[in-house]
């Protein structure tokens, strides 16, 4: 039997992690707050690829050395979003599973890690790829747009969680 959404809300809300954390006045905001610097630690570099990608930020350099700088801090601290994200629906699940813009903030995310790790197996594939004199300019310019549509859309739907709520 498959439990309802609402039933699955209340399970998480019972457990004694989320009851912790709700009677620890400092606990949200503290968990928010390193989420937030997680946020921008992605944003922030994946928007320096994407940059680079349509020829505004380094374009001197080659688009590996900028991927070897940047890409890693996209990837890292999307562990510390999982573990802060995952505390912040353990504290208020209904306000998180049920929540519209939280939703369309989880799809968004699917949306920027396929268009990221679609990014890095084309340049895995053809070295050049990025680079402003002899890569695929129109796709480079491509991806870059969609990721920085996306990782902002990305926070725009995480603020908007709690007007939702």
């Amino acid at each position: 039997m498959a439990l309802t959404l609402n039933e699955i809300c209340h399970w998480i809300d019972q457990t004694a992690l989320s009851q912790a954390i709700q009677v620890t006045k400092w606990a949200v905001p503290t968990v928010q707050t390193i989420h937030i610097l997680a946020i921008a630690v992605v944003a922030s570099s994946a928007l320096m690829i994407d940059l680079r990608l349509i020829g505004v930020f380094w374009a001197d350099r080659p688009m590996k050395e900028v991927t070897s700088r940047f890409l890693p801090l996209v990837w890292w601290p999307l562990l510390i979003l999982l573990a802060t994200g995952i505390l912040m629906i353990i504290a208020e699940p209904a306000r998180s599973l049920k929540n519209p813009a939280f939703q369309i903030k989880m799809l968004l995310l699917i949306g920027a890690l396929i268009v990221t790790g679609l990014f890095q197996f084309l340049q895995r594939r053809n070295a050049s790829f990025g680079d402003l004199r002899s890569g695929p300019r129109a796709a480079a310019a491509t991806v870059a747009i969609v990721s920085m549509l996306l990782w902002s859309s990305i926070i725009f739907a995480g603020r908007w969680i709690a007007y939702f709520a």
